[in-house]
């Protein structure tokens, strides 16, 4: 099969919602036009006789590390390279702009290629997912939350700034912007997006079990949908026990990877979920 690559544009984006429902994948339009604000020359398709039959994304945070994502190819064009052809081509522009660090979160199919490339594993997130009955007296509201300092906190959990992410998801499903304190210092914090899918809770972050447990329980109270996604992650000690806990059951392994220095790693085991495979 003859393909191209090209830069992605915002007319891609239901090519890409395309390939995302076949892959069957939560992202919605919000996700993908958030890539292209971050990133408008490094996201990526490849494009066969007019039609798109692959994706790849990149956004770099703070110059430190950058991550890589909605890497999805048609299942029609699957065996052709494309998939290779996309991420080589994501590598080139992050090494064009100076990025010393690469990162991804990989499915146990994709793995071998990311290794090939240079990629090695970092630790490993589940995805644990919860099937319920809608939530009859769930709170839409959104109460108060002292962003600046969730978002200095994030900095150093994180290992980089995403504060214009951050506060992107915040806009957009406020009332599962959620933070705690203990003892008059941010004990945890957490935010939400709408899937297309199922609500999906991320970042998810606490200095103790209680903090994890009450920050959970009240995402759990304010969601609404059916359908939960958690991407928890091995290195937290809390995580697992809480997920089961409250009748979460395991779906799927993904390992992080990183390419090239990882020189801000931030605090793996503070974090119970990240804010997706997608973003880090």
């Amino acid at each position: 099969m003859d393909f191209h690559l090209r830069v992605m544009t915002s007319a891609d984006i239901p090519a890409g919602m395309r390939l995302k429902e076949i892959a069957g994948w939560n992202q919605t339009r919000g996700d993908w036009k958030r890539f292209l604000r971050a990133s408008p020359a490094g996201c990526f398709v490849a494009e066969s006789e007019g039609r798109v039959v692959g994706t790849a994304a990149t956004i770099a945070y703070e110059g430190r590390f950058a991550w890589i994502g909605m890497v999805l190819v048609d299942p029609a064009a699957r065996g052709q390279g494309v998939g290779t052809k996309l991420l080589e081509k994501t590598i080139e522009y992050l090494d064009g702009c100076g990025i010393p660090s690469m990162k991804l979160d990989a499915t146990p199919q994709g793995k071998p290629l990311y290794e090939k490339l240079g990629f090695v594993s970092e630790y490993e997130i589940e995805r644990w997912h919860l099937r319920r009955a809608p939530a009859p007296n769930a709170v839409p509201e959104a109460n108060p939350v002292e962003l600046e300092e969730v978002l200095q906190l994030d900095r150093d959990i994180f290992g980089a700034d995403r504060a214009v992410l951050l506060r992107s998801v915040a806009q957009d499903a406020p009332e599962f912007t959620l933070q705690t304190h203990s003892e008059g210092r941010l004990a945890g914090y957490a935010f939400g997006r709408k899937g297309s899918r199922a609500d999906h809770l991320g970042p998810w972050v606490a200095q103790d079990e209680i903090s994890a447990r009450s920050i959970f329980d009240e995402f759990l109270r304010r969601s609404c949908q059916p359908m939960v996604f958690v991407d928890g992650m091995r290195p937290n000690p809390w995580v697992i026990g809480l997920v089961r806990d409250h009748g979460f059951e395991y779906a799927r392994p993904l390992t992080r990877m990183v390419r090239g220095r990882n020189d801000f790693p931030g605090r793996p085991e503070l974090q119970c979920a990240v804010l997706g495979p997608e973003f880090g």
